[in-house]
């Protein structure tokens, strides 16, 4: 049984590495030990202490779920704890989210975790939600949206974006990105890159990354005209609970000033 641990742990933590793209002896260096003694931890010759362990995962940037699994997977037990957001521990980050998004209105801001699951949106994110997607405006009371599923729904958001050659490239990269760390995202992941590939062509997704603008905006098509946004996230700086580790605010702007006014005039 302890073996069977003990490969776990070998290809979590080559798994970790490799997906940062740095080298065993880099790796060492960081850490401050010998490029020997990374490969017989990765190779399962030598068994790594706690310490070594955890300072390890923090070199390789991994989610504070990922480390409690390696922690476990080396026999020691997990460090880190994941909280309910409605938790009462939470209340303070509960506050702060809901001002975060307050002051966003009127443009939208919505809270994701690591599924893509939307747990929170102000008023702006709500109007762009129900305008893309007006079956959104009929799902009972508090059942929360996955922007992965909407993706997916035949009356979802992306038969909207009307520059679609240029976002899903970048789009499905940052999704498998995700999927990396959420593996049970994955074949939703796949089902979407199959479905713009049909609407696209292999050849259009083969394209990216290409030359673009410093910030990539999405166009979509809609009952008030073309509206152009761009976006940006905003994490925890030192999260050291699972939860919030996988929590970001989307904030999303308007690119243009038709978009702008627009916006202003439907939801002042």
């Amino acid at each position: 049984m302890q073996n069977g641990s003990n490969n776990n742990l070998q290809e979590t933590l080559q798994s970790a590495r490799k997906s940062l793209r740095i080298s065993q002896l880099e790796l060492a260096s960081r850490m401050g030990v010998s490029q020997r003694h990374v490969s017989f931890v990765e190779s399962g010759r030598s068994q790594p202490s706690r310490e070594l362990l955890l300072a390890w995962l923090h070199e390789l940037q991994a989610p504070l779920a990922l480390r409690n699994v390696a922690l476990q997977q080396a026999g020691f037990a997990p460090v880190y704890r994941g909280s309910e957001l409605s938790d009462a521990v939470l209340a303070p980050v509960r506050e702060a989210l809901a001002r975060l998004l307050q002051a966003q209105d009127p443009m939208p801001a919505m809270v994701l975790d690591a599924g893509w699951n939307v747990l929170q949106m102000n008023r702006g994110a709500r109007w762009l939600a129900t305008t893309l997607m007006p079956w959104v405006a009929e799902l009972p009371e508090g059942q929360p949206i996955n922007m992965l599923d909407a993706m997916l729904h035949p009356e979802g958001m992306t038969r909207h974006i009307s520059n679609l050659a240029e976002v899903a490239p970048a789009l499905l990269a940052h999704l498998r990105d995700d999927a990396s760390v959420v593996p049970e995202m994955l074949p939703r992941v796949e089902q979407l890159a199959q479905q713009l590939q049909q609407r696209l062509g292999s050849s259009a997704m083969k394209l990216w990354p290409r030359q673009m603008a410093p910030v990539l905006t999405t166009r979509f098509n809609t009952v008030h005209g073309e509206l152009a946004f761009f976006s940006m996230f905003s994490t925890f700086g030192t999260p050291q609970d699972i939860t919030l580790a996988s929590l970001r605010v989307e904030h999303v702007f308007a690119a243009d000033e038709a978009t702008r006014a627009v916006i202003a005039a439907q939801l002042a």
